[in-house]
């Protein structure tokens, strides 16, 4: 899923295998559990942020999937370690051409209402994210679908879609080429099915409808959302956490204080500034591990200062010292200079040529650049950053800004917002020239990264422009090998890189704490954790 997570919460999974799982499952199986039962019947969450919605086609931010993955299944579901696995179809086949697959659905997959799920849910979910009046953020994601591009674009009506149900128990996807990635894209909200749109789109657990291992019980605005388990769901038996509880803490600090207060089982973040002290003294609470995601600033290229100017972009790219801001969060981030991150299957990102200047030589060509732009230490340049509230966000701003002030001069003015204030002012234009954000990777393939950039894109808050880099996005999608495909995309990133519409800062590394009795938590490179997958032993 194409998601946009201009949060710093990204969180973590790291070394921590599922252990004591047999011991729970003795207890559970003999009747112990009731002993403990007001212990081990909730599992508490913290969420780093408010959800934008729990609305399928309109969710473009990770707080909102996160819950999202609890409250609905797709056709395919992920492990725990994010191997795919089959979720509402049993089983799927594909024609020799690779254009064509065929899903059979579970006899027992059912609504939270208890009613059947039917191949035609599935039609119409995906007919409604890909509906240019729904204006849905993950409809890149169904582009690979015949007839998607067009219906996107205005040009023709959503039952032109290449989906299909010619029986309640079967689904035909109809491709323009073959996606070998396809299972795992079918695991994310913009190919979940709905009940209805008036289900999708309510808040109200007495209207929502789900088809997941949960259903909505309360959602508190700033305070809490409450899950319980779906009774209906067709794996309800493996779901050993009766009720969830996702508290909303957008102070990182604040929710490491209800951690140690045991009024957290797992957070999803860490404030930095408590990171090497558990390091250093192997807390197994603690639990780091590397993710596919990007943490960066994106320029404004559609006005000025900004607009038609590639060396001012370069230059402020290159004043940043990336080991300086990695150092101060302490977490074991990586410094980035490229956007698609290492890792990604069959990919190998592209970099800039100058990422191993010294110091000196970078910062010297820094100046020269801002220089040429236009502006000088006697002629500044004013800017406005934005972002949404975060103190790990806040202080790598700072830091930012402080080297942009240092190197070239600019005086930076540091603005943040609530969260959701944040998912609206990001599309508006007139409040910012830098704008913080983050992108996670929703399946496993550089495509996802780079499509953010297509000028169509729902997620280009940029405003970037390249009829190159758009057609070489077109050429990839269209082939069939896989080597070439890879040579594609890297020339596109290469371009995309060229023309400087974004600073990449670092890639993420998940950070979260967990308490010893909750077990089931395993590392995987999308930092996807399913409430179902984890247990909480009595304690």
């Amino acid at each position: 899923m194409p998601i946009r997570s201009p949060g710093a919460s990204q969180t973590s999974r790291g070394f921590r295998v599922a252990i004591g799982i047999c011991l729970a499952a003795i207890l559970y199986g003999c009747g112990q559990s009731e002993v403990s039962s007001a212990q081990n019947e909730v599992l508490r969450r913290g969420l780093g942020g408010e959800p934008s919605t729990l609305d399928p086609a309109a969710a473009a931010d990770n707080f909102s999937t996160e819950v999202l993955r609890d409250l609905y299944e797709g056709l395919t579901a992920e492990s725990p370690t994010g191997d795919v696995v089959p979720g509402v179809a049993s089983s799927w086949s594909v024609d020799p051409s690779g254009r064509e697959y065929t899903f059979k659905l579970r006899p027992d997959a059912r609504w939270s209402n208890g009613q059947h799920v039917r191949a035609q849910d599935f039609v119409n979910g995906m007919r409604r994210v890909t509906d240019p009046k729904q204006g849905s953020p993950v409809a890149d994601d169904l582009r690979f679908l015949v007839g998607a591009s067009s219906i996107i674009a205005g040009k023709s009506p959503v039952t032109n879609l290449g989906v299909y149900a010619p029986s309640d128990d079967i689904l035909v996807l109809k491709l323009e080429h073959p996606v070998p990635y396809l299972p795992q894209l079918l695991t994310h909200a913009a190919a979940y099915p709905i009940y209805s749109d008036a289900s999708a789109t309510s808040h109200d657990p007495t209207r929502a409808i789900t088809n997941g291992a949960y259903s909505l019980a309360s959602w508190s605005p700033s305070t809490s959302i409450r899950l319980t388990r779906n009774e209906q769901y067709w794996d309800h038996a493996s779901v050993h956490v009766p009720r969830v509880e996702y508290l909303l803490m957008t102070d990182e600090n604040a929710q490491y204080a209800a951690f140690r207060a045991g009024q957290i089982d797992m957070t999803d973040t860490v404030p930095p500034s408590v990171v090497p002290a558990l390091r250093s003294r192997h807390s197994p609470e603690l639990v780091l591990s590397p993710f596919l995601a990007t943490a960066y600033y994106g320029f404004n290229v559609s006005k000025t200062p900004f607009s038609g100017n590639l060396k001012l972009r370069q230059a402020l790219t290159m004043a940043i010292d990336r080991k300086k801001v990695v150092d101060a969060l302490a977490a074991g981030q990586a410094e980035a200079f490229s956007f698609v991150p290492p890792g990604i299957a069959n990919y190998r990102p592209e970099t800039w040529q100058w990422k191993d200047l010294s110091e000196v030589e970078r910062v010297a060509d820094a100046r020269r650049l801002y220089a040429e732009a236009g502006y000088s230490v006697n002629s500044p340049l004013h800017l406005r950053l934005l972002s949404n509230s975060n103190v790990g966000i806040k202080n790598t701003a700072i830091i930012v800004a402080s080297m942009w002030k240092d190197v070239l001069g600019i005086d930076t003015e540091l603005l943040e917002e609530e969260y959701r204030v944040f998912l609206q002012s990001r599309h508006d234009k007139s409040r910012w020239e830098i704008l913080r954000l983050g992108w996670t990777a929703d399946y496993n393939d550089a495509s996802n990264f780079l499509d953010a950039f297509r000028q169509s894109s729902e997620n280009n808050d940029e405003g970037y422009a390249n009829p190159d880099f758009d057609a070489l996005l077109d050429q990839a999608a269209q082939s069939e090998d896989p080597q070439k495909r890879r040579s594609i995309l890297e020339t596109s990133e290469k371009i995309m890189l060229a023309d400087y519409p974004v600073v990449p800062l670092y890639f993420f590394v998940s950070k979260r704490l967990i308490k010893s009795y909750v077990h089931g938590l395993q590392s995987n490179p999308l930092n996807h954790i399913a409430s179902k997958s984890l247990l909480v032993e009595p304690h």
